[in-house]
């Protein structure tokens, strides 16, 4: 997910999205653990997509304040 489409989401829709990747994170790095992925680049763009997330919610926090 690139950042611009990230910033369209509303605070409720990125905290769901962050906690669904953190799930999906969980899982890909019990299933790489058990057996090797076929793609192991999943397990990097789901944690560049959490940091994303985390981005955008730090900085909405800093702009209300």
């Amino acid at each position: 997910m690139k950042i611009k489409e990230v910033r369209e989401l509303t605070t409720s829709e990125i905290r769901e999205r962050m906690d669904a990747e953190e799930t999906r994170l969980s899982n890909l790095k019990i299933n790489h653990a058990i057996s090797p992925l076929d793609d192991y680049s999943q397990i990097k763009k789901t944690r560049r997509d959490i940091a994303r997330f985390a981005t955008e919610l730090r900085l909405r926090q800093l702009n209300n304040k």
